[in-house]
């Protein structure tokens, strides 16, 4: 997402920490602005894909809320959609302002609530198999937040953040069935940990379910289109 970049001025020569990297996407994107970029994800997997994929970027396996990061040790910090994978949303963010030096930016995206209609395609599957999935990731009520603009702008000014902004951004994401089933069905995300939880027989009435409610979204040539719906904050330390 290059808005997130955009509004963590990230530039040539900055120091930016990319948190919950997956894939490594945004700390590639930093890197081709001449950033000088660490990337940090709790799955090992994930931070071995960085560094094959993106050599001279350092790679970190940790996870939030603690960061093995010295106080104001980055120019910019980031995290794209991490949030949503914590148990103690507002903790993981003051840990994000905590690692960035006094005037450096923290800029963090969550998914909105309620969930855009390409968003929701997976659990709709889950609820109309009839599985009992149960809560993949439990809040403790006093860290949840609302998932509004207001709502997460009120966590990063928690987090001592100043000048904080926070917008909703809506895009269509193009891909195929057989893709977007792969990640859930290798144990990805929520959903994927919820479909570990099942057995064989539960699994398939999913996919069987999945692969009727996609017929919502699919376009013409058989691409698969799904209407998805965030939110972007930024502040500064």
């Amino acid at each position: 997402m290059p808005a997130l970049l955009d509004v963590a001025a990230v530039q040539p020569g900055a120091g930016v920490l990319d948190v919950g990297a997956g894939t490594g996407a945004v700390a590639a994107a930093a890197r081709a602005r001449g950033a000088s970029v660490v990337a940090v994800d709790a799955e090992p997997d994930m931070t071995a894909c960085v560094a094959d994929r993106l050599p001279g970027v350092a790679t970190v396996c940790a996870a939030l809320p603690e960061l093995p990061f010295a106080d104001e040790a980055f120019d910019a910090v980031v995290g794209n959609f991490v949030v949503n994978h914590v148990g103690r949303p507002r903790h993981a963010v003051a840990e994000l302002r905590r690692v960035t030096r006094s005037g450096g930016r923290v800029a963090v995206t969550v998914w909105a609530a309620p969930a855009a209609a390409g968003q929701a395609l997976l659990g709709r599957a889950v609820a109309a198999a009839g599985v009992a999935g149960g809560a993949v990731l439990g809040l403790d009520p006093a860290d949840d937040f609302p998932r509004t603009p207001a709502g997460f702008a009120a966590v990063l000014r928690g987090a001592g953040l100043a000048g904080v902004r926070c917008q909703a951004v809506e895009w269509a994401h193009r891909t195929t069935v057989e893709r977007w089933w792969r990640g859930p069905a290798e144990g990805l995300a929520g959903v994927g940990r919820l479909l570990a939880g099942l057995t064989a027989a539960e699994v398939v009435r999913v996919e069987a379910a999945y692969r009727r409610l996609c017929g919502g979204f699919t376009a013409p040539d058989g691409t698969l289109v799904l209407p998805h719906r965030a939110l972007l904050a930024h502040g500064r330390a």
